[in-house]
């Protein structure tokens, strides 16, 4: 394999990292309701439920961008190296 489509392989990446930040972020809002319901205080348990939520929106967008770049660097990268040793072998039956 000499060549590999940078802006393919990212955009499938920035799916999967999506998916595994909607999961952490699920798991940050319950840790953020826990922490609500725990709180007696009125403020304290405002914010914790105000970050959960912000947790299941913003983790799969800010997961997806880092995964896109990511990809998008390593794939450039291996395209350069590529070109030069020659690429991956690959036996497909």
């Amino acid at each position: 394999m000499k060549r590999v489509g940078p802006l393919s392989v990212a955009k499938n990446v920035a799916v999967l990292y999506a998916v595994i930040g909607l999961l952490l972020g699920a798991l940050f809002s319950l840790a953020g309701a826990a922490g609500a319901f725990a709180d007696n205080s009125g403020v304290g348990a405002g914010i914790a439920g105000i970050l959960g939520v912000a947790a299941i929106v913003m983790f799969p967008i800010i997961y997806a961008c880092i995964g896109f770049v990511g990809a998008l660097i390593a794939c450039a990268l291996y395209n350069v190296v590529a070109s030069m040793v020659g690429g991956i072998e690959l036996e497909v039956e």
